[in-house]
């Protein structure tokens, strides 16, 4: 597994139960409440610079917060984002309510609500919406 695949599980250990989870369908907001609200300090929404990354065997993960670029962002790129097999992080909600606002999005896909804190250190991210793939960063 990549370095970042293991940041993900470290910031929250449910994800790889729930990406080893046979049902695509996407978590329950409701099951989630005791997890919100999320923020993260180092993140915010804005323009993200495509750049080169090597993380070889990394599964594409997406960064998106609650605010109306990034929920445009995600329904704008939710076909490709599946195709890809991306997970997603919602890394800025509120409550139960935004992040299912989040998911109505981009159906089928599965978006975790994590603090993006640890990702945007190691991979000195300041701004979301953002793809992360194992050769580079884009919006």
């Amino acid at each position: 597994m990549s370095r970042l695949h293991w940041v993900a599980i470290a910031l929250c250990p449910w994800l790889s139960l729930a990406a080893s989870a046979e049902s695509s369908s996407p978590p329950d907001p409701a099951t989630l409440n005791w997890v919100l609200p999320v923020r993260s300090a180092r993140l915010s929404p804005g323009a993200v610079q495509p750049r080169a990354l090597r993380l070889p065997g990394m599964t594409p993960l997406f960064l998106v917060g609650q605010d109306p670029a990034s929920v445009e962002w995600l329904s704008r790129h939710a076909q490709a984002l599946q195709d890809l097999g991306a997970n997603g992080l919602a890394v800025e909600v509120e409550d139960a309510q935004a992040l299912r606002r989040i998911q109505t999005a981009a159906p089928g896909l599965n978006i975790w609500p994590v603090s993006g804190d640890d990702i945007a250190e190691r991979l000195e991210l300041e701004h979301y919406p953002l793809l992360i793939t194992p050769t580079g960063l884009e919006q």
